[in-house]
């Protein structure tokens, strides 16, 4: 077969992250299976250099090409605007400014946005003009900030489409959009993207339709009666804040009055665990042995207006419909001829029976690696799993077809929004809206992140 399976739980088309740190995981990921292989061979031929595996290297082309595009030059300054606090902890951030940086003829700064100027009616950084921005955060934030600050320069490289994300992605940059993807508008998008999207539902009191298309008479009623299958979640939130799991979270009237008091909640349809779940090696402290645990595996597509820019592997230990904790995992394309799932197998055998006094020098050597790559997020070191997850070429050719689905799809959003089709489920402030007006999307260069519980090795 050559689908995957699964679902994507959200998209982030505000400020998506995740494009560099797998160009570190897949280095670090590969000095750790040459060193497995060392220990015990493995016989599974596996390939952790390609394209796709480095999603860095085709987000700063596009970057590149909208530089040309906009300027029509090759030289220029691109700022990495980021919150200040962020600026010495945030690694992507700084990598990206580097990798720019190392391009004839581009000057690429990481910078705080209260760092901006207007010199001359021109958007400037330290009196030098500023080509294009990419900013690391949302217009929520950037109106906070705004408040703060006076973010005028920002606001103007806004108006003046120098910023990436375009600021008018935003309106269709919330949860809630899965519910026109899943009811009677469905039939406008890509089925490749349909099938993937799990039922959602903006909560509040109201009538609807459920998973099934049977009538709902009472949504907070229908939620409580099927709490097990659902997950409660802020429209636009991140790091799973606010979101309650039904079997995770059981007092499903707390999830309710939690949502209710909040507002901008959504419910969504929890995707089943046999879809996504991996079993990875970790090693078990009590048994000091190595064992195989379930656990969750997010995996991030991260396109451009080409299509897919790469991936982003993630796993973690909490069943939801959105990566919580957990860390990152090393990607890698089958190169021996044989399903998916015997590779794994294959893999994970052998590993369970690796002495632990040599799994804990590998993982010295991961750690290691990290720390010498600057390999941290704001809390800390970011974990990496031990084993790559697996897929396929034709996989791949899937996920190709998909991004640009995906891609068409949010365009059709962005122009049923305008049209004001949307208007039931665009529930923002004015002045985030006007922002969004000012920097119209179209299609032009931006990246987008889907997060999706997909199943690779069940293929």
């Amino acid at each position: 077969m050559k689908e995957f399976v699964g679902y994507h739980s959200e998209w982030n088309l505000g400020s998506p992250d995740g494009w560099d740190y797998q160009r570190v995981t897949q280095v670090i990921g590969k000095a750790v299976w040459e060193r497995l292989q060392q220990i015990r061979p493995m016989p599974v031929e596996l390939d952790f250099d390609h394209p796709l595996l480095f999603p860095i290297h085709g987000f700063v082309e596009m970057l590149l090409k909208a530089l040309r595009d906009r300027c029509g030059a090759t030289t220029g300054l691109i700022a990495v605007v980021a919150e200040e606090e962020t600026l010495e902890t945030v690694t992507e951030n700084r990598n990206l400014a580097q990798h720019l940086n190392a391009v004839e003829g581009v000057d690429g700064v990481l910078c705080a946005p209260q760092e901006l100027e207007l010199q001359n009616g021109r958007v400037c950084w330290r009196g030098r003009p500023v080509s294009l921005i990419f900013m690391d955060f949302n217009t929520d934030v950037l109106l906070d900030l705004h408040r703060k600050y006076d973010l005028g320069p920002l606001l103007q490289a806004v108006s003046e489409n120098c910023v990436i994300n375009p600021r008018g992605m935003e309106p269709i940059n919330v949860k809630s959009m899965f519910e026109v993807m899943t009811g009677p508008r469905a039939v406008r998008f890509h089925k490749t993207v349909v099938d993937r999207t799990p039922w959602t539902r903006q909560f509040y009191a109201r009538r609807t339709e459920g998973p099934a298309g049977e009538a709902i008479s009472d949504l907070l009623e229908w939620t409580r009666e099927h709490w097990e299958t659902l997950v409660l979640k802020p429209e636009r939130g991140y790091s799973g804040k606010g979101v309650r799991v039904g079997g995770v979270h059981p007092d499903v009237d707390d999830a309710i009055a939690l949502a209710l008091k909040k507002g901008h909640y959504i419910v969504q349809q929890k995707v089943p665990m046999d879809l996504w779940s991996e079993d990875i090696p970790v090693v078990n402290t009590q048994e000091n042995a190595l064992a195989l645990e379930q656990c969750q595996t997010d995996f991030r597509c991260l396109m451009g207006p080409q299509g897919l820019l790469g991936f982003l592997g993630r796993f973690g230990g909490v069943p939801t419909n959105v990566g919580s904790g957990g860390g990152v995992q090393p990607l890698a394309v089958l190169r021996s001829d044989m399903p998916v799932s015997q590779a794994v197998r294959r893999i994970n055998e052998a590993m369970v029976q690796m002495p632990v006094g040599d799994i804990l020098e590998v993982i010295d050597l991961q750690e290691k690696m990290a720390l010498e790559n600057d390999f941290t997020y704001l809390l800390g070191p970011i974990r990496i799993a031990l084993r790559p997850r697996v897929l396929t070429v034709d996989q791949l050719a899937a996920l190709k077809q998909y991004g640009l689905d995906v891609w068409a799809d949010c365009l059709a959003l962005e122009k049923m929004w305008l049209s004001g089709e949307l208007d039931d489920i665009v529930d923002i402030e004015e002045e985030e809206l006007n922002i969004a007006r000012s920097q119209p999307w179209g299609g032009s260069p931006a990246i987008i992140a889907s997060d999706g519980l997909f199943g690779f090795n069940n293929l």
